[in-house]
Order: structure tokens, then sequence, then C-alpha cells
């Protein structure tokens, strides 16, 4: 093993492990797999989630050998770059990102490779969002949403009830902060995942990173509105603790919930696994809107590609067909708490009482918005939201103007692909 950073993959995943290579015996045909962990210690690596994987595909294909290599989410995206910048792609690679192999004609598009069972099979909008120009090029691998976690200890002790509106939840705050809770709300607009937060408040108030027309529409009255209520009626007030958002990162909000420091947070599924190992008493209910509860919430995803350098699509698509088994979607889904990106394995879990943690992150999945991932212009666009975000509701700082130069930048990132 190599490397012991954590890191954070699109859907807010720690991993802490390096690279690994697995193989199975003397083969045909070698395919390669690259591919994140989402573990957060040796004892769950995603490595033993493959190897179980690959051999029950291997046994039923002797002559089919896969060759999985996985790295941390620290290292797992600059290794495949490399890899491709070395013109040596793997065969298949489970990453963060795909647009811009697939602007490059570098990736199998799903239909070349998926029997149509398969390719139907995937919850609708993590299709679509696996889409550049209408084609998927994007398999989603693994999928989250966010809703609101709340303190019950903190609630009850401040006799107040869970938010349903903006309103709602700046009266919460103010009862909270009364009641000397640290964060009455924390709001983590520092760089580690900067870019989730804005969009689950954008989307509160109406508005998104894009526009009808999937334009980048970051500066829309909307949006202004929705940032110009954080700065004066949360941030403006005290309402959102001592560190300020723009230096507050999602790992030491999450950290602060577990010490019972928090009346309210945006979260995804990790942080109930925090929170329960903390002893906290946690209450989930979806995000609280301008006028009532959000109709979309935010929605993630992290993807699974397949590079048509070496060829081997009928090979490959027989192997992702076994990976996206209703029974493969929902292994990987339980060990590390997350969404199925299959409709099938959806209900599955929607049924099962094993599984009645995530039911609340399930029921927004159908109504959730992705990050605009078909544009190979995000990645830039979310490094400057991260970074300047912040700015948007510090003391002195302009929401419009903010807004207004992340709009611009994203319009050139956009105009330069």
């Amino acid at each position: 093993m190599a490397g012991t950073i954590a890191v954070v993959s699109a859907l807010g995943m720690t991993a802490v492990l390096g690279g690994c290579g697995m193989t199975g015996g003397s083969a045909d045909l070698t395919l390669k797999l690259v591919a994140a962990d989402y573990g957060d210690n040796a004892a769950n690596s995603s490595r033993k989630y493959w190897d179980k994987l690959v051999k029950e595909y291997e046994a039923e294909h002797p002559d089919v050998e896969i060759d999985v290599s996985v790295y941390s989410w620290n290292d797992v995206d600059r290794k495949v770059r490399e890899m491709v910048a070395a013109g040596d792609p793997p065969d298949m690679a489970q990453i963060g990102a795909y647009a811009d192999y697939a602007a490059h004609n570098q990736l199998y598009k799903a239909d070349d490779l998926l029997s149509i069972p398969v390719q139907a099979d995937f919850v609708g909008q993590l299709a679509t969002a696996g889409q550049v120009k209408g084609v998927q090029y994007g398999m989603p691998f693994a999928s989250s949403t966010r809703v609101l976690f709340y303190n019950k200890t903190l609630f009850s002790e401040a006799g107040i009830t869970p938010p349903k509106t903006w309103e709602d939840l700046a009266d919460d705050a103010e009862a909270l902060k009364a009641d000397g809770v640290k964060y009455p709300y924390a709001l983590p607009l520092g760089p580690e995942e900067a870019q989730a937060e804005t969009m689950q408040w954008m989307l509160s108030g109406g508005g998104g990173y894009t526009d009808s027309v999937d334009s980048y529409g970051i500066d829309s009255p909307e949006n202004i509105d929705t940032f110009s209520w954080l700065k004066d009626d949360l941030v403006g007030k005290g309402l959102t603790g001592p560190v300020a958002p723009g230096e507050l990162n999602r790992a030491a909000a999450f950290a602060a919930f577990a010490k019972g420091e928090v009346g309210m947070l945006n979260g995804h599924p990790s942080l109930a696994k925090i929170a329960a190992k903390a002893g906290v008493k946690y209450g989930m209910v979806p995000t609280p809107g301008k006028e009532g509860t959000t109709s979309s919430t935010l929605g993630v995803a992290d993807w699974m590609t397949a590079f048509r350098k070496n060829g081997h699509r009928d090979q490959v698509g027989d192997f992702l067909d076994f990976v996206y088994s209703e029974k493969n979607v929902l292994a990987f889904s339980r060990e590390y708490d997350l969404l199925p990106v299959t409709s099938s394995a959806s209900s599955a879990m929607a049924a099962s009482g094993q599984d009645r943690h995530l039911r609340t992150f399930l029921d927004e999945l159908p109504s959730s918005e992705l990050y605009p991932a078909g544009k190979t212009s995000w990645a830039e666009v979310s490094a400057q939201v991260k970074q300047q975000i912040g700015k948007a509701v510090a003391p002195g700082g302009s929401p419009s103007d903010v807004l207004s130069r992340l709009q611009a930048e994203a319009s050139r990132a956009e105009n330069a692909e």
C-alpha cells in the first residue's frame, strides 16, 4: 500500500488507501481496471469488493482476466490522466469525471458496451448526467443526495422543530444561538467541498449552476437572492458559528456535528454513520426552501468509463454488465452507505428493512439535480467556486459581484472548450 492521505470524492466519501493491484491466473485476455477506494481503512477497502467480484466473474469466464488497481481519491484521477497521457489508458476507469476524455473521443459510448436492459436500468437523471451532447459516455457507479441533518437533543432543549422554510431555519438558528450552540447552522463554504453546499443552497432558492438551456447561470437573480439572504439573515446575524463560512470545510463541520456543537447542516449518508458512532441523536429532513421544502436537492455521482484505445469492446461490455447486476450494485451500495445507480437495486433497497437508514436519501434521488458534469469546463468552474464563493457572504462582500465574477469565468471556460 502506498499513501495515507485522506481525500474526498465527488460524493464526499473519504478514502485513505493507496494503489493496490490484483490479478487472476493465466487467461487469453487481460482487461485493466483502475478504481477509486471508498473505504476509510484497510478493513473496508474497495480492493476487497473488487477482489470478490472479479473472482466470481473469472470463475465463469476463464478466458478473461480482470487486473484491478485501486487508488485513493487523492491519486486515482491523476493516475488515469498520466496513463492516458502516456498512451497507455486502462480498459476501464472508475473515477470522478469523464467529460474531458469524451470530448477527445477517447471513450466508448455506453450503448456500445452495455446490453439494453442494463443501460436502461440506470436511474434516469444519473444516466442523463453522464451525457455529453446527448450521448452517454459516463456510466454512474455510485451516487448520493443531500438532506438537512439536525441535532435532536439541541432542538429539544431549545423547544424547536425541524425547519421547512428559510424563515423557519433562521428562527431555529436564533433559538439555538440563544441556547449557546456553537454552530446554530454550519455553512461550510471552504475550499474542500464548497461547490456542493453552494449548489444545495442555489437549488433551495430556485436556481442552480445552469439555466433551462444548460448554459451557466451562476449570477441569476435567484442565486443572487439566495446568497444575499445567507449573508444578511444567517451569517450577518452570527448564526453560522465562530469560523467564517469561507474558511469552514465540510470535514470540520461534520466533526463538529459529531461533537454535538452543530444544530443543523446539510449532509450525506456518511454523516449519519459518523453521528451514530459518536452517539449523537440526529434527525434528517428535506432541505428547507425559500417558501417551503425544496423541490429538488443536490445529487452527486462518480463514474465508470471505458477507453477505446485497447479495443476489447465486447469483453469490456460483458464485464460491465456483470458489474451492474442488481446483486453487485446492492453489495457496493450497502458496503459504503451509498445509493444504488440502477432502478432495480434502488427498488430492492427501498423494500429492505436493512437499508432504512438510507431511505431519506433514496427518497430524494428521483428529484435530485447533479453537477453539470457533462461540461468539460465544469472542473475549472468548480475549482473557482471552491476558492471564491465564501467571499459572497463575508462582511463587506457582495453576493452580486462574486457571482457575476464566477459567471464571467464560467463563460470564458465554456467558450474555451
